[in-house]
């Protein structure tokens, strides 16, 4: 589920690391975005739409749209797609806006 070879343009991985994700284990390269690992492990819906329940998944991957916010260690509203992977992360699914008192 990782593009490894690209005919112009080439990845460096950082250090493999863990994190969870709504509560499972899973692994990435500390640097690359969140949504790309979550991506690799075969997460595709990222969000729901708040009035509808759609799903919503990996889409502008620079930070433009609101289709990956999730809560990223305790706050909410972080777009997953251009937040970098470390070590210990805790990645959950975020439902409806989210609490902004959470952490204040």
């Amino acid at each position: 589920m990782r593009i490894t070879d690209h005919p112009v343009l080439t990845f460096t991985k950082g250090r493999e690391v863990n994190f969870l994700f709504d509560g499972k284990q899973l692994t990435g390269y500390e640097g690359e975005p969140i949504a790309a690992a979550l991506h690799a492990a075969g997460v595709r819906v990222l969000s729901r739409s708040e009035h509808l329940n759609r799903p919503r998944g990996f889409f502008c991957a620079i930070g433009t749209c609101s289709s990956c916010i999730m809560k990223v260690d305790g706050q909410p509203n972080i777009r997953v797609c251009v937040e970098k992977l470390r070590e210990g992360m805790v990645v959950e699914t975020q439902h409806g806006r989210g609490d902004l008192s959470a952490k204040l």
